[in-house]
């Protein structure tokens, strides 16, 4: 099991994120005149400010010029963000994430020598993984037990003449789409005329992509998110990732069935941000002659969104525990058991409960458009149905329970 004393480290990157929440997120953020509208402008300098403090190359190795956190400090990190603003918080992630993967693990030295750089130099350099397709439903409802992994996937990369990849078809709910300036695109190539799964790393300026925000994304998913179209795309010959094998689309694909442990983070701290105002204003409101947090269905209340939230900390950091400890799981210290899926469920459907709760302590207040609770519950909404959802992710943890496997 994980040390439950954190390392000064941990605690370290744990503190310095609180406190840039608290001075700078929060004031902005929390604005009512930003609260009010329906939409919520991406705070983008807030991300360049949290870009120089290392947030946004957190998971990145120390030897490519990042930090080299775990999975545990970076679920504890993007908690923290979360209390904040999740956009924010989602956006940093993705790209923190994605960085790991592919400068760490999956792009050749050549690639590595040209693209990390500029990565590192740009505080508004993001990725994001394009490898949904409007035209291909890969739910597990209508693919329990089945292949729909399998499937194959429209959008296709064929060889021009000069070497170089052209690339047609179309990809929706992509994270970071419209801030990306490097792509992770998953396509059916014709390297080998087998009609394989590969990457192709595709920059934002690419000609013959274009970029389109979509207004659905923000029911499915925090940070921002679009569609891309292909249309005779021009991505240069050496952009493959996966030359060798086509391992980097099957990595991919674990990664999105698999999860990370910073999905279950996310929705923990918008909780934390809930019960926080909850608490805050319980202490301060007087009624019947002493603070409402002194009448029993308060007191009640709040300690049951304490005692909730506790204990979803400990499916996550369980979870990233795992993730970042293969051998605990080889060794039969944790069971062999999607443990980040497990903490997605249970911890978004605690969060949701936790913050309608939350809103409840404020009365008639909690559902102005002015006050941050409603915002907090719609964010708990959006985690409950993230993706595909929590049917999907229940449908996959019934899989491992049952052995099966897919090719």
């Amino acid at each position: 099991m994980y040390n439950l004393h954190l390392s000064a480290e941990q605690l370290e990157f744990r503190d310095t994120v609180r406190d840039f929440v608290t001075q700078e997120i929060k004031p902005v953020a929390l604005k009512p005149e930003r609260l009010e509208p329906f939409e919520h402008p991406l705070l983008t300098e807030i991300l360049d400010k949290a870009s120089q403090m290392g947030l946004r190359t957190m998971a990145l190795s120390e030897d490519n010029g990042g930090t080299g956190a775990d999975n545990l400090t970076s679920s504890i990190v993007t908690e923290e963000l979360a209390v904040g603003d999740v956009d924010v918080a989602a956006v940093l992630a993705e790209t923190s994430t994605l960085s790991h993967i592919l400068f760490d693990r999956l792009v050749t030295p050549a690639q590595r020598g040209r693209l990390l750089p500029q990565f590192l130099a740009d505080d508004r350099y993001h990725l994001a993984f394009a490898g949904r397709e409007p035209s291909t439903d890969t739910r597990l409802g209508v693919n329990y037990h089945g292949a729909a992994t399998q499937m194959p996937i429209a959008t296709k990369a064929v060889r021009a003449e000069n070497g170089d990849w052209i690339v047609n078809g179309t990809k929706d709910c992509v994270r970071n789409a419209p801030i990306a300036k490097l792509i992770a695109v998953q396509v059916t190539c014709d390297l080998d005329r087998s009609g394989r799964q590969d990457i192709l790393l595709v920059p934002h300026d690419a000609p013959g992509l274009s970029v389109h925000e979509q207004d659905q994304f923000k029911l499915r998913c925090h940070g921002v998110g679009g569609a891309l179209v292909f249309a005779d795309c021009q991505v240069p010959a050496e952009n493959l990732l996966s030359a060798e094998g086509g391992q980097a689309a099957t990595l991919f694909r674990e990664f999105v069935e698999r999860g990370s442990p910073q999905e279950p983070a996310l929705s923990l701290g918008i909780g934390r941000a809930a019960y926080e105002a909850a608490l805050e204003y319980a202490q301060l409101r007087v009624q019947g002659g002493r603070r409402i947090i002194e009448h029993q269905a308060i007191g009640m209340k709040l300690a049951e969104i304490a005692i909730s939230l506790e204990v979803a900390r400990n499916a996550v950091w369980q979870a990233a525990y795992a993730s970042d400890h293969p051998d605990a799981v080889a060794d039969r210290s944790l069971p062999d058991l999607p443990l980040q899926l497990i903490a997605k469920v249970f911890t978004s459907g605690v969060v949701y409960r936790a913050a309608k709760d939350a809103a409840e302590v404020f009365g008639a207040m909690g559902v102005m458009r002015d006050m941050p609770l409603q915002k907090y519950v719609h964010d708990a909404l959006v985690c409950l149905h993230s993706g595909d959802g929590n049917s999907d992710v229940k449908l996959r943890i019934a899989e491992a329970l049952a052995g099966f496997r897919r090719a």
